[in-house]
C-alpha cells in the first residue's frame, strides 16, 4: 500500500534506516543529512534497487512520480535501470552512429560467412527498400518499437516473407550495436514476447505456395526437348533435373566436385542450403552429359558451366530465361524437384527415406536422425539411376520401378 510517508514525516526521520512509502519507495536514512530515495523492484526473479534523488531536494511527491513512471515501464516489460542507461548515453551523446552505418558495418563483418552473392546483394537491397527510407537517419539507440512497425507494418500482410526476413535483419543489426555498446536496453525487432504481441504470425496470413512444377509424366518429354537445345543452361537444366539438386547447386558446380571414376558429385557444406556435404550419385544419363560438357569450349575450366566472360559460374537465372523461351513459364525450374519426388511416391516403391535424401532433406525427426546417420549413397544411386532412365525416353505407361533386387508383386492393382 503506497502513502505510507507524509512530508512531515519524512522530515522528521533521521535515525539511519529505511523507511518505506508502499509499492517499491523507500527513504533511505543514513544520517540527519544524508537522506536519499530508493526504488525496489524484481525483475525475472531478480532483486534491484535505483535511487531517485536526495531528501529533501526530490520531494516525497517527486519521488512518487518518479517511482509511478518506474511502475509503469515495468508493466510494459521495460527494464528501468536499461532505460536510464540509455537516456544517460543520450544525454552524453554516446551514440555516434544512425542505424544506417551500424547496418553498413553489420554486412561488412558477416557478409564473408554467407553462402552466395545473391543473399548478400538482397541484404542490402531490400535494407534500402524497406527499412533506411523510415528509421535508416535515425541514431541507433533512438531507434525503438515504433520505427520498426513504421517499416515492418506495411508490408507485413502483401509481402509477408520479405518482412519476416526483414525483421530478423534489424533484430540482428541492433544487437550488433548493443554488443558495440552503441545503444542499451532490450531490442525492439524482438518477435517472442514482443513484436509476436503485435503482428499476426506470418503463418495466419499467408498460404504456402509451391513451386509450379511439370507433371512426372511429362518429363521425359521435356528431357529430349532440352537435349535438342544447343543452350549451356539447357545442359544445366538437364543435370539438375537428373540430380534433383537446386538451382545454385547446378549452376555454381566446379569440376574439383566431380569424381567421373566413382561417379558421385560431392558438393561441399558450404554451398548446400542446410550447411552440411551433399554426395550426388551420378547415372549414366548424368555421366554422359558431363562427357559431353568436357568437350565444349571451356569444358577444362573451374566450372561446368562457366558464364559468358568464364570467371563466374552461369547465373542463377540462367535456367528461368531458359524455361521463358522455351515457353514453359507455367513452371519454375525449383519445381523439378518436386517432380522427381511425386514420381519417386507415385511411380517407384523405394523408400521415403531414399528419396528425401535424394533431395538433401534434414531429417526432422530427432529419434530417427539419431538411427539413421548415413546418407544411404548405394540405395540411392539405385534411385537416381532409374531416374535417369525415366528420364531419357519419353513416356510410356509401364510397369513401376522398383529397386534393384526386389521383388516383383504378381498381385494385379
Amino acid at each position: 500500500m503506497a502513502g505510507k510517508l507524509t512530508a512531515l514525516k519524512a522530515k522528521a526521520l533521521t535515525t539511519p534506516g529505511r523507511y518505506g512509502d508502499g509499492d517499491g519507495l523507500w527513504l533511505q536514512v543514513r544520517d540527519a543529512s544524508r537522506r536519499s530515495w530508493l526504488f525496489r523492484y524484481a525483475r525475472h526473479g531478480r532483486s534491484h534497487q535505483m535511487g531517485l534523488g536526495a531528501y529533501p531536494d526530490v520531494s516525497l511527491a517527486e519521488a512518487r512520480d518518479s517511482a509511478a513512471a518506474i511502475r509503469k515501464s515495468l508493466r510494459q516489460g521495460q527494464d528501468p535501470l536499461e532505460l536510464r542507461r540509455v537516456e544517460k548515453a543520450a544525454e552524453a551523446g554516446a551514440s555516434r552512429f544512425t542505424f544506417r552505418e551500424v547496418a553498413q558495418r553489420y554486412h561488412a563483418a558477416h557478409q564473408a560467412g554467407w553462402r552466395n552473392e545473391k543473399h548478400r546483394t538482397q541484404w542490402t537491397t531490400q535494407m534500402e527498400a524497406y527499412v533506411y527510407p523510415v528509421f535508416g537517419a535515425v541514431a541507433v539507440d533512438r531507434v525503438g518499437t515504433a520505427e520498426v512497425l513504421k517499416a515492418l507494418e506495411p508490408i507485413w500482410h502483401e509481402k509477408s516473407m520479405t518482412a519476416v526476413v526483414l525483421r530478423g535483419r534489424v533484430e540482428a543489426v541492433l544487437d550488433f550495436a548493443r554488443a558495440r555498446e552503441w545503444r542499451a536496453g532490450e531490442n525492439p525487432a524482438r518477435w517472442r514476447g514482443h513484436l509476436a504481441k503485435l503482428l499476426p504470425q506470418r503463418s495466419r496470413i499467408t498460404r504456402i505456395k509451391h513451386h509450379p512444377a511439370l507433371p512426372w509424366t511429362e518429363v521425359a518429354d521435356f528431357v529430349e526437348r532440352l537435349r535438342a537445345s544447343p543452350d549451356l543452361a539447357a545442359r544445366a537444366l538437364e543435370l539438375l533435373i537428373l540430380t534433383a539438386v537446386r538451382t545454385q547447386e547446378a549452376t555454381a558446380a566446379r569440376w574439383s566436385e566431380i569424381d567421373l571414376a566413382t561417379a558421385v558429385w560431392t558438393i561441399p557444406a558450404e554451398r548446400m542450403k542446410g550447411g552440411k556435404e551433399h554426395r550426388v550419385p551420378l547415372s549414366v544419363p548424368a555421366l554422359a552429359l558431363l562427357e559431353g560438357l568436357r568437350e565444349l569450349p571451356g569444358g577444362q575450366g573451374q566450372y561446368l558451366f562457366p558464364s559468358p566472360r568464364g570467371k563466374k559460374p552461369l547465373s542463377t537465372r540462367a535456367c528461368a530465361v531458359l524455361l521463358g523461351r522455351l515457353r514453359r513459364t507455367d513452371i519454375t525450374v525449383h519445381g523439378f524437384r518436386s517432380t522427381f519426388r511425386d514420381w519417386a511416391a507415385e511411380r517407384s516403391t523405394f523408400p521415403r527415406e531414399v528419396a528425401e535424401a535424394a533431395l538433401a532433406h534434414t531429417v526432422r525427426n530427432q529419434v530417427e536422425a539419431a538411427y539413421q546417420r548415413g546418407d544411404l549413397l548405394a540405395k540411392r544411386a539405385q534411385l537416381m539411376e532409374a531416374w535417369g532412365r525415366f528420364c531419357s525416353r519419353p513416356h510410356q505407361p509401364s510397369n513401376r520401378v522398383v529397386p534393384i533386387g526386389a521383388r516383383v508383386s504378381r498381385q494385379r492393382c
